[in-house]
């Protein structure tokens, strides 16, 4: 069983295949370890949530079960996304659980945990030592259990995330939504029920076995639906969110899948024209218009390792306003400092309502770049390999902030490892898709050629 904590805890999160990795006993175990190890910053009782998925509810049952037999109390706010775990823990001030495999496909389940104010836990920040706990398997040695009481957050989380527009400005946009048969089918007409947009919704059952496109919006193919219905209804903006709806993806009118990082820099734009001279975070693999963006409007800008522990510990370092990534993860510190796709999705209608022109003309003076995407390539020594690249460009701009970023005359690259697999992942952005292209394949004859000395200027 141990062997399986070492293979479900990850850098972000706890995550698995059901039954064989995540199972009810497991996941006793990791609540029964999770109340303990909140015990310790005082805290009496845990918020909990899940989404949709078939499987969660025996899993968040057992998880329960093993905080309630260490003595600390539940409050259960049932099937929710993931950003109404951090609402309440931010509102209650107390720690959270969200089960949810967020856009893996079905099978996989699993759970992000939260510190009391939604503050973020991740391998460095307390999941090491949460999964410790769970090896130890100590049994719960208390006098009175804890209790579970059941509260609805819909409501409340509503009335949270309209606080932070502008009612008054909204035009009667024609907005289409992908919810994939996740969260985003509870949480989506909720808040739309107020606004005065025209909704449609695809997908939206609750449906974790997902019968019609994984809910995985990074992937192309996931959103094919949701550009084809944009063009047939002639929307005026698409959406497209994960299973557990904390991510969002944005398409124009025309269907043009918009980057995260061009979300970045409008929302951060919105953002600054309420809370001039702001601290804007933006992770290293945004796209250079992101920080031109934000000195423009008068903001300071702060790059960040990727990663939403990363993010969450440098909002509330510096007091940022709001930070973006490239995936579509936005935190805002009017929410805790945490993430939340809904958020983002009103202040990107908000700017789009202010203009009458379309959304592909609006935005088109944030895209500035064009960018390579991210590309995986299996190495057998990571460190050696960034080695040998940073070697190679001895001489140019270059940091260790996260994996190795390289500025060079009209491009730059980042190469970063992944956290779970020995791969390195390369982004890249260029003055023109042709530098892309050609300073694509010079990284890749550097990194997967142990002896490549490619005769290609910097």
């Amino acid at each position: 069983m141990n062997n399986n904590l070492d293979t479900i805890f990850k850098a972000y999160d706890i995550r698995g295949t059901v039954d064989d990795q995540m199972n009810t006993g497991i996941c006793n175990r990791i609540g029964t370890a999770f109340a303990n190890y909140v015990k310790n910053f005082g805290a009496s009782r845990i918020v909990v949530g899940r989404d949709m998925r078939p499987d969660g509810v025996e899993l968040l049952k057992a998880f329960t079960a093993g905080i309630v037999d260490a003595g600390i109390d539940v409050v259960d706010i049932g099937l929710c996304a993931t950003e109404m775990v951090y609402f309440a823990s931010g509102l209650f001030n107390t720690p959270g659980a969200m089960f949810t495999a967020s856009h893996n496909p079905v099978g996989y389940n699993g759970i992000k945990l939260c510190g009391a104010g939604a503050a973020p836990i991740g391998a460095a920040t307390g999941l090491e030592e949460i999964k410790t706990l769970a090896k130890k398997r100590t049994s719960p040695s208390v006098a009175i259990p804890g209790t579970v009481t059941n509260q609805n957050m819909l409501s409340d989380y509503v009335d949270h995330v309209l606080a932070f527009i502008d009612k008054s400005v909204l035009r009667p946009l024609r907005v289409v939504v992908d919810a994939a048969n996740g969260m985003a089918g509870l949480v989506v007409p909720a808040v739309f029920d107020r606004l005065p947009f025209q909704l449609d919704v695809m997908y939206p059952e609750l449906d974790g076995t997902f019968p019609n496109h994984p809910a995985d919006p990074l992937q192309p193919k996931n959103l094919l639906d949701l550009q084809n219905q944009v063009l047939n209804s002639s929307a005026d903006i698409g959406l497209a969110f994960d299973g557990d709806a904390d991510r969002v993806f944005v398409v124009d009118e025309k269907a043009q899948v918009l980057s995260g990082s061009l979300i970045t820099a409008l929302i951060s734009k919105e953002i600054l024209q309420r809370e001039p001279k702001s601290v804007i975070i933006h992770n290293l693999i945004c796209s250079a218009s992101v920080p031109e963006v934000i000195a423009e409007n008068g903001g300071r800008a702060v790059r960040s390792r990727v990663g939403h522990s990363f993010m969450k510990q440098l909002m509330r370092s510096t007091g940022a306003a709001f930070g973006g990534e490239h995936s579509g993860h936005y935190y805002f510190k009017d929410n805790y400092n945490a993430d939340s796709a809904m958020i983002a999705t009103l202040l990107v209608l908000e700017a789009l309502s202010r203009h009458e022109e379309s959304f592909s003309d609006s935005i088109a003076p944030l895209h500035r770049y064009s960018a390579s995407g991210e590309i995986n390539m299996q190495v057998s020594d990571v460190d050696s390999v960034i080695n040998r690249v940073a070697a190679y460009f001895n001489g140019e701009d270059q940091d260790r902030l996260d994996g190795l970023t390289v500025r060079c005359h009209k491009w730059w690259f980042n190469l970063r490892p992944s956290n779970t697999e020995p791969l390195l992942r390369l982004n890249l952005e260029a003055d023109t898709p042709a530098i892309v292209e050609d300073r694509v394949k010079q990284i890749q004859t550097l990194v997967l050629s142990e002896a490549a000395k490619p005769d290609v200027d910097h």
